[in-house]
């Protein structure tokens, strides 16, 4: 072999390790109703003391004019007490628009914006939804970080969110 060749080969199987993640999924229901309203949505992560790791999500009527929408996610009240009211609206890489209904596919990786470096440990993904003229609900999904293998747990809601997963990648 061409020492080049060898070269080249020896650093690709050197290369640097694949950051570890998470891939969430959240499912929004359709509901069958004459006024519907695309949900608020926020998911973060939490430690077991309830404190929050990450904010991950935040879905909202951005568009709305002179920021008319963000009036509203106080109605999201456990993220709202938890982290919302001390965060200035929209976050960077983490607030977008509503969605509508379907399944949503989330990815973060380990030491990017959002997700950053977290610490060994328990945590929850929290994802909360509330719609004007329905309903508020919270959903949570326990994980370990790191993951010592690919791993993946799931809740479902009964109302304003369907399954939520949250996969973890090593």
């Amino acid at each position: 072999m061409h020492k080049p060749l060898l070269l080249a080969f020896g650093l690709l199987a050197t290369g640097p390790a694949l950051a570890a993640g998470i891939e969430v999924e959240i499912e929004l229901p359709r509901i069958d109703v004459s006024d519907y309203r695309r949900p608020y949505v926020a998911a973060w992560l939490e430690r077991p003391d309830n404190s929050v790791a990450a904010n991950l999500a935040v879905w909202y009527d951005v568009k709305m004019r002179n920021a008319e929408g963000a009036k509203w996610l106080k109605d999201m009240r456990l993220w709202w007490r938890r982290t919302g009211r001390d965060l200035e609206q929209p976050v960077d890489g983490v607030t977008s628009a509503t969605r509508n209904p379907g399944v949503h596919k989330l990815s973060f990786t380990e030491g990017q914006v959002p997700l950053g470096k977290l610490a060994a440990g328990e945590y929850r993904l929290v994802v909360e939804a509330s719609r004007e003229h329905g309903g508020r609900e919270v959903v949570t999904v326990p994980l370990q970080w790191p993951p010592a293998s690919a791993t993946r747990n799931e809740a479902r809601g009964e109302h304003e969110i369907g399954t939520v997963a949250v996969q973890l990648k090593p």
